[in-house]
């Protein structure tokens, strides 16, 4: 069982722990840390069992705040899969029917038509305005 050495609060302190988990305590141990040294920074020099104590607390509530957390994101999340498991379940809308007016081609031709002769005024417009602009 290999033994590890961790610093919480400024203080060496040898863990030992199973094979392959020695990643896990570091992590651990520097939570742990993160902790104690905001103690000591806001208190001072605490006794090694209350700074551990303290740290732990805070630890503590710190992991039942997430988990108050996380169960209210797993209620959520359970609320939404019923919620998308009952849209799967419900049958489908019928397809909905829609009318496209369709232009009859008189109207199209007639359209067509005045365009021709708006087009034919225009330019008879351009061309007198230039003839009197020569003059």
């Amino acid at each position: 069982m290999p033994e590890v050495s961790v610093k919480i609060g400024g203080r060496d302190f040898a863990v030992a722990c199973q094979e392959g988990e020695e990643h896990y305590l570091h992590a651990a141990a520097a939570m742990l840390d993160a902790e104690a040294s905001a103690l000591t920074a806001q208190i001072g020099r605490l006794p090694e069992a209350r700074m551990l104590l303290m740290a732990g607390l805070m630890l503590a509530d710190k992991s039942a705040g997430m988990e108050e957390q996380l169960r209210q994101a797993e209620q959520k999340l359970a609320a939404q899969e019923a919620q998308l498991e009952t849209a799967h379940g419900a049958p489908r809308p019928e397809p909905e029917r829609i009318e496209v007016p369709v232009i009859p081609d008189s109207v199209t031709d007639s359209m067509a038509e005045i365009a021709a002769r708006a087009e034919s005024l225009a330019a008879a417009v351009e061309d007198k305005v230039q003839a009197q602009a020569q003059a």
